[in-house]
């Protein structure tokens, strides 16, 4: 039998130590990474999920990261290959994602005709990167995993071509090279940093009277300390959008913050005298454009940055937000629980339903079509309670963060938010439904977006022990339509021909039904009532007519 092409080489090297820093990859082959996707798939372990689009290989390498919290890989050839990826490299980096992406590169020799300078084009995206050294490959790759996981960051690892079928150089692993493989896979830091400020903190919350605990992506690790602070004190707690689920289950929650806050959580928010907020950047969305927080009250932020993340900062934490929730914890050990969370103040918080507290809808909206706000309402409740949420950006994003219960942290995936990108929901969901198979799948996407990204449909299919597809179905760009639209600018480009996205899915293998009505939502129903198996696409035919409370702030804050 004839030896593997990949054997020996220095791309297998760079395989081997992929194995031991992460279970899953995302991968297309092409010729430039083709010895290592090779190596990957007959000497290791590792999962490897091929997808049909580029984007999807960073996106899904995203989601997975958000879903599970571990590391994860993803893959393609050099050129057009990897700038398929620059979307979603950029939302990774925005994101702070923690991934390593094994790129083909042009040779060691020099640049072809048809090479472009990738390392600047990965930098300017927000990206680390590293090439790999035919006499280093080893040590090079696990460079590449301990940046991802101390800076945060997603790491390109370019492999020139050249090199990836070349003879590794380096010796092969030894006791000393499996210790310090182990030693790249840091959990948040366990000791808080740079506190000369945790005494006056700490006075700060011993004195509020409506306490907020906010908890940011960056907390859903403290949401056991950040929860018995909020005890402690007699906070109401919430999150920012992509945080949704850290309270999930608790008491006096407001649910989300910002944009996509409910009318009751924000007015409860907004009299909140003390914010405490834990791994949240506090951008204009989570703080509504500045209005969200009241004027007078005072902002505590806990972040690993060394400075406020935002100019509404009136005290920064410099630390993991475990630890130093810990610290402010051990503070407040002698401090006494109120009888009553804000004095009594706030007792419809007390059910945690008013995050869902909003409106209902019409049913079929003015113009004959379906009320998106009424589908939603319809759909929190047919669907699974056991779900993750894989959103694409664009106005449809306010229904489903509204409308929808999310069970845990962890399982409202917002990829694409930081950038303000859309069509990186289907691109995204199989990194999700890797990360988490025991549940429904709900991918959420608009008729614009998941054009964008329908190519993998086919991943989706692929792979879903079982998922729902959810397109926002109003033939036109709706956020462009909303703010351009109404100013007066010609729509002739912001419009699409209604896709028939059931058919589309239907010619994929998947289930699929057209929505037009709320009688209609009754295939969804069945689809559950018989196990929510396998994938079904639902073709929502929604109106542009009503438009969601989030952008409608946005236009009045910044369109105006």
């Amino acid at each position: 039998m004839n030896p593997a092409p990949s054997e020996g080489t220095v791309s297998a090297a760079v395989a081997q130590v992929v194995a031991t820093q992460a279970s899953d990859v995302f991968a297309l082959m092409g010729n430039g990474n083709a010895y290592f996707t090779d190596a990957l798939a007959r000497a290791t372990d590792v999962r490897v999920t091929a997808v049909r689009h580029e984007q999807a290989t960073v996106a899904s390498a995203d989601a997975y990261h958000r879903a599970t919290r571990r590391i994860a890989v993803a893959t393609t050839t050099y050129g057009p290959g990897f700038t398929n990826t620059l979307t979603a490299l950029a939302e990774a980096a925005l994101a702070r994602i923690p991934l390593v992406f094994v790129v083909g590169d042009a040779p060691a020799s020099g640049r072809r005709p048809w090479d472009l300078d990738q390392k600047a084009l990965a930098e300017a995206t927000g990206a680390l990167t590293l090439t790999v050294n035919a006499a280093t490959p080893r040590a090079d790759t696990l460079r590449a995993f301990a940046l991802a996981t101390s800076q945060r960051r997603p790491v390109a690892l370019f492999i020139p071509h050249d090199v990836a079928g070349a003879p590794a150089q380096d010796a092969a692993p030894d006791q000393k090279f499996a210790d310090a493989t182990q030693r790249v896979r840091p959990e948040h830091s366990t000791e808080a940093r740079n506190l000369p400020e945790l005494s006056r903190a700490v006075q700060i919350l011993a004195q509020a009277k409506r306490p907020l605990i906010l908890a940011g992506r960056g907390a859903r690790h403290a949401a056991a300390e950040l929860g018995d602070l909020a005890d402690r004190l007699g906070a109401l707690t919430a999150s920012t959008a992509p945080a949704r689920g850290t309270f999930a289950g608790r008491e006096w929650d407001l649910g989300v913050c910002g944009g996509f806050a409910s009318e009751a959580s924000s007015a409860l928010i907004h009299r909140a005298d003390v914010v405490l907020a834990a791994g949240a950047a506090l951008n204009q969305f989570t703080t509504s454009f500045g209005d969200q927080f009241a004027s007078d009250a005072v902002v505590v932020q806990i972040d690993i940055e060394d400075l406020p993340t935002a100019p509404r900062v009136d005290l920064h934490l410099s630390g993991d937000s475990r630890a130093v929730t810990r610290d402010v914890l051990t503070a407040l050990a002698d401090h006494p629980v109120p009888t009553k969370r804000w004095a009594g103040e706030a007792p419809a918080a007390q059910q945690s339903q008013l995050s869902l507290d909003r409106d209902p809808g019409s049913g079929i909206a003015a113009d004959g079509r379906l009320d998106p706000r009424s589908a939603m309402v319809a759909l929190n409740t047919i669907l699974p309670q056991r779900r993750q949420i894989v959103s694409d950006g664009g106005h449809f994003i306010g229904w489903a963060n509204g409308y929808f219960d999310v069970p845990e942290p962890d399982s409202l995936l917002l990829v694409g938010t930081h950038f303000q990108a859309i069509g990186l929901g289907f691109p995204a969901a199989p990194g999700a439904l890797r990360a988490r198979p025991d549940v429904t799948t709900v991918l959420v996407t608009g008729d614009g977006g998941g054009l964008m990204g329908i190519s993998d449909l086919d991943t989706v299919i692929r792979q879903a022990a079982s998922a729902v597809v959810l397109v926002f179905n109003d033939a036109c760009y709706g956020a462009e339509i909303h703010q351009y639209g109404s100013r007066g600018f010609d729509e002739a480009v912001m419009e699409i021909d209604e896709v028939d996205f059931a058919g589309i899915a239907r010619g994929h293998g998947a289930e699929a039904a057209v929505v037009k009505t709320m009688d209609d939502l009754e295939t969804v129903r069945t689809w559950v009532s018989e196990g929510a198996r396998g994938t079904l696409v639902v073709d929502l035919r929604i109106s542009r007519t009503v438009v969601a409370p989030f952008l409608t702030e946005i236009i009045d804050k910044t369109m105006r």
